[in-house]
């Protein structure tokens, strides 16, 4: 049984110097390849269920599917919630099996998102699950706007959160489907002068790969989410399936032909991070 918390897999990387992909699923076919690209790589991954995969999927199942993938794993594997954004939705996550959980207070006033943030970290840590916050608005591609981190704020909240992960706002984009854009290193910079703790990037996808492997390496950044790259890789793989046969129309059969090419399109995700062949003795596996 390799299923382990959040805190687990990112205090090795932050101490030896690699990132861990946070990988989105939306469903069994992607997250099964994600596991299998894990295990070809020898490298840990997070399972994480984000807002669109739960109005899919009912948690207590994604619970069971993530549980499962897991327990039958060579490599450490998180099961997380992603953009948690209430008390309710991360208890529901915890007593659905998930390891971590990710609470999004990110559009409230500092004050509030340091209160209801650290009261999801009590009820995380008293179940034994690690529990990520966000302090800054990551905006989305042609929608919201972002709102950068302020370095005081964040080691404000990290100290009085006592989140186990930190996702920041530096320059990252959700959903962005294209890599021309890059991450402001010196407010990251600024970040880690003040707080020990593991950064996280979400909107992965948009950081070019170059960047990926030097903080990966040279940051306390030890987290990106992946959505956006590996469901465009999935929906290629997807539409050549369809067209090879239009009198095809067994799911399964179809379904089938995208495993292998998402399986690759996902080791290449998890090289950039320098997590392919770590070592994994220093990891707690008995979550």
């Amino acid at each position: 049984m390799t299923l382990v918390t959040l805190k687990d897999v990112l205090q090795p990387a932050l101490r030896d110097g690699y990132a861990v992909a946070g990988l989105v699923t939306l469903g069994w076919e992607d997250m099964r390849a994600y596991v299998a690209a894990a295990e070809a790589e020898n490298a840990p991954v997070i399972l994480q269920a984000g807002p669109s995969c739960r109005a899919h999927t009912p948690l207590p199942i994604l619970g069971k599917m993530f549980r499962h993938l897991a327990e039958a794993a060579s490599v450490p594997v998180v099961a997380h919630l992603d953009h948690g954004y209430t008390a309710d939705e991360c208890r529901e996550a915890i007593d659905s099996g998930f390891t971590s959980v990710m609470f999004d207070g990110s559009r409230k006033p500092l004050a509030e998102n340091i209160k209801e943030t650290r009261a999801i970290v009590e009820m995380a840590h008293a179940a034994g699950v690690s529990c990520e916050g966000e302090i800054g608005f990551v905006g989305y591609s042609g929608g919201e706007g972002s709102n950068g981190t302020d370095p005081d704020e964040a080691a404000q909240f990290a100290t009085e959160t006592g989140v186990d992960a930190m996702a920041i706002s530096v320059g990252n984009v959700h959903l962005q489907q294209d890599k021309e854009g890059g991450l402001d290193v010196a407010r990251i910079r600024a970040i880690e002068a003040l707080t020990p703790v593991p950064l996280v990037i979400h909107g992965g996808s948009g950081v070019p790969i170059e960047q990926r492997q030097y903080l990966s390496q040279n940051s306390q950044i030890c987290k990106f989410n992946i959505g956006t790259e590996l469901r465009m890789a999935f929906g290629h793989a997807l539409r050549r399936a369809v067209k090879i046969d239009p009198h095809r129309f067994d799911r399964v059969q179809i379904l089938q032909d995208t495993h292998d090419p998402l399986v690759s399109a996902t080791r290449a995700v998890l090289q950039a991070f320098r997590a392919s062949g770590k070592l994994t003795q220093s990891i707690n596996l008995n979550a």
